[in-house]
């Protein structure tokens, strides 16, 4: 397949929460997706840094399309019949191994690897044609400054039409869903202050957010949720595009904070 011609807008970069299957039911959140989407340049490809696969070295996903990896138990049959049959990118799989291996960076392949939920649940909702090229890759580490690291060096991938996104959860606590009620205070307490955090530009607190945010043990028992956000912030500083930062969608889903965020 020849490699395309790359695009003449430098794209963005996003973080994203990236919901559970049953995102698709919501009355209000796909339509955000969608409508954020819309406002984008059209991706040359995505490169799609998912909560849910953590491996290291880096590892890349397939370069064809696979079936998906429905990483999830216990739902409804009708979530695992969802299909995202996007093309593989196997030219932006070199540009990842050439950036990374330049660095010194060690990368390897597993190509046997679908796309995950935290990949295709929004994909589903922003580019429901499945036309566009996509490429996964795990997450190395959850050290945020290692991960930042890694957005720098994956940011000249912008300038080549790649939407770099990082997909999560602003607030991410399971207990919550299975205690319906609202919005609990340690996930409104977070969002808040990871807003403000964002706002004033202060990366050394959202790197140190374990110790520096209010509910930080609460919001995020794991911080595999917020560490792709680590790979956004780089992406964007290597460009000195931090300042540029809005947050498009906010709000919460089932007591989480939902807000996503885009540089550039």
């Amino acid at each position: 397949m020849p490699t395309p011609a790359p695009a003449a807008t430098r794209m963005p970069t996003l973080y994203l929460s990236h919901g559970a299957p049953q995102l698709a039911d919501d009355p209000v959140w796909p339509g955000q997706l969608a409508a954020w989407s819309a406002g984008l340049p059209r991706p040359r490809a995505i490169l799609m840094i998912s909560a849910h696969w953590e491996d290291a070295p880096l590892a890349l996903g397939a370069t064809r399309t696979l079936p998906l990896v429905h990483d999830f138990w216990g739902f409804p049959e009708r979530y695992y019949a969802v299909q995202y049959a996007a093309p593989g990118a196997p030219w932006l799989a070199e540009s990842v191994r050439k950036l990374l291996g330049g660095a010194g960076t060690p990368v390897q392949d597993v190509e046997d690897r679908g796309l995950d939920h935290g990949a295709y649940v929004p994909l589903v909702e922003m580019y429901p044609d499945a036309d566009i090229p996509v490429l996964q890759i795990s997450l190395p580490t959850l050290d945020p400054e290692r991960l930042m690291d890694l957005g720098r060096k994956l940011a000249p991938l912008r300038d080549e039409g790649v939407l770099i996104v990082g997909s999560g959860f602003f607030t991410h606590n399971l207990a919550v869903l299975r205690h319906p009620g609202g919005v609990p205070s340690w996930s409104r307490e977070f969002d808040d202050w990871g807003r403000r955090a964002l706002e004033g530009g202060d990366i050394d607190s959202l790197l140190d957010f374990r110790h520096t945010s209010p509910a930080g043990q609460l919001a995020h028992p794991r911080t595999e949720h917020f560490a792709p956000l680590f790979v956004t912030l780089g992406a964007a500083d290597a460009t000195g595009e931090l300042d540029t930062r809005r947050s498009v969608i906010d709000g919460f889903w089932l007591g989480l904070a939902k807000r996503s965020l885009q540089f550039g």
